[in-house]
This record gives C-alpha cells, sequence and structure tokens, in this order.
C-alpha cells in the first residue's frame, strides 16, 4: 500500500470517529438519553481516533523513508491494541490475562508512535544526541513497565518509582524541545546551502572571467 493511502486511511478514520463523537455529544445534549449502548458507541469512536492519531504518526515517519521497520511495527501494534480496546468495550472480558495483554500493546504502540514522530524531525549533529536518548528512554520504560504490568505492580522498589519518574521527564522534555532542534537544523542547513551556491557560482564567474579573457587575447592577436 503506497505511504500516501496509508495516511488518507488513518486521516479519513480520525475525520470520522471525530464527527461521530461529536454527533452522539449534540444527540445527547438534545435528547438526553445516554444508554449503555451509546456509551460503547462512544467509546469505540474515541479508540478509533486514537488509533488515527498513532497511526498517522508512524505514517508521517514511514513517508519520509529514512526508516521502515519502527513505523510498521508501530502501525501493527496500534491496529491490534484498537482491536483488543473494542473487544474490551463490547464483551467486557474478564481474564487478567487479557487486560495485561492490552496494556503491554498498547504501550507499545505508543512508544512507536511517540518515537516515529520525533524521527520525523530532521536534526543536524548538534542535536542527534537527542534522538538517541529519546529512544533510550522509551525502550527502558518499557523494558521496566511491561513486566511490571504483569507482576500487577507488586513490591515496586522506590529506586524503580524515581527511575520511572526520570524517565517520563527525560520523554516528555525531549518530545518538546525536538520540534525547536528541527527549525534550528533547518535554518542552518538552508544558510549552508545559500552558502554552497554562492561558492558555485563565484567558480562558474572565475570560469566564464577566464573564459572572456582568452577570447580578447585571441582577437588581440589573430596570428597566435
Amino acid at each position: 500500500m503506497e505511504n500516501l493511502n496509508l495516511k488518507k486511511i488513518f486521516l479519513y478514520l480520525l475525520i470520522a470517529s471525530v464527527s461521530l463523537s461529536a454527533v452522539l455529544g449534540i444527540a445527547v445534549i438534545l435528547l438526553g438519553d445516554f444508554g449503555e449502548f451509546e456509551t460503547k458507541v462512544l467509546l469505540t469512536t474515541l479508540t478509533v481516533t486514537v488509533t488515527s492519531i498513532l497511526g498517522l504518526a508512524c505514517g508521517a515517519y514511514l513517508e519520509t523513508e529514512r526508516g521502515k521497520l519502527l513505523p510498521v511495527i508501530g502501525i501493527v501494534f496500534s491496529i491490534v491494541a484498537a482491536i483488543f480496546w473494542i473487544f474490551l468495550i463490547w464483551f467486557e472480558p474478564r481474564e487478567d490475562f487479557f487486560a495485561k495483554l492490552l496494556l503491554s500493546v498498547t504501550m507499545f504502540a505508543a512508544s512507536c508512535s511517540l518515537l516515529s514522530l520525533i524521527s520525523i524531525a530532521q536534526l543536524d549533529g548538534r542535536f542527534i544526541w537527542s534522538r538517541y536518548i529519546a529512544h533510550a528512554a522509551v525502550w527502558t520504560s518499557n523494558a521496566i513497565v511491561i513486566p511490571l504490568i504483569w507482576m500487577n505492580f507488586k513490591d515496586v522498589p522506590e529506586l524503580i518509582s524515581r527511575t520511572l519518574g526520570v524517565l517520563a521527564i527525560v520523554i516528555a522534555g525531549l518530545t518538546v524541545v525536538t520540534p525547536v532542534f528541527h527549525k534550528l537544523s533547518n535554518q542552518e542547513h538552508g544558510t549552508e546551502q545559500i552558502d554552497a551556491e554562492i561558492a558555485r557560482l563565484k567558480l562558474q564567474i572565475e570560469e566564464l572571467e577566464k573564459r572572456r579573457t582568452e577570447s580578447s587575447a585571441r582577437i588581440a592577436n589573430p596570428s597566435d
């Protein structure tokens, strides 16, 4: 499937789910009736909305052709997580295994989508370290939280809690500053392109001036 078509699918799903949520909200205000069925429909549309946002982030990175594995895995896990959430909404399974699997898949999907979004930024050498730290922080968080999910968060050491707090702050901070780094990198890259173009034009001018001098010399001395 073409990347552009993939992005369109998630975009259309996002528009449709948001529109349906708005219609349900208006219906509740006008009719004043919001039962179990309407609640499940609203939660389903919200699930589709979140899935579309995650898919758009992965699709945008996939379109850059600077990475395929991460966004493809993110899209797959986002769809799987959406199926699990919709199944939970409509059938309400009580199994502890299902709940743990649901949370694990959801966290992995969100992590891939966040890193895909961060990876869209074009960073020069001054800021590329931020991408590496973001990957390290996100995957370290996954390595800590997912096992805790399967252990029901029992007896979590204080050191682990503090570590997760630090990682969360690092991830949030890098997510905020990455667009700034992207902007600064583009400005520097743009300046380098202009300088390179000026240098190229100067070489062309020097070459033309050299040819003009040679032509003038031949005209002045036709016997040569």
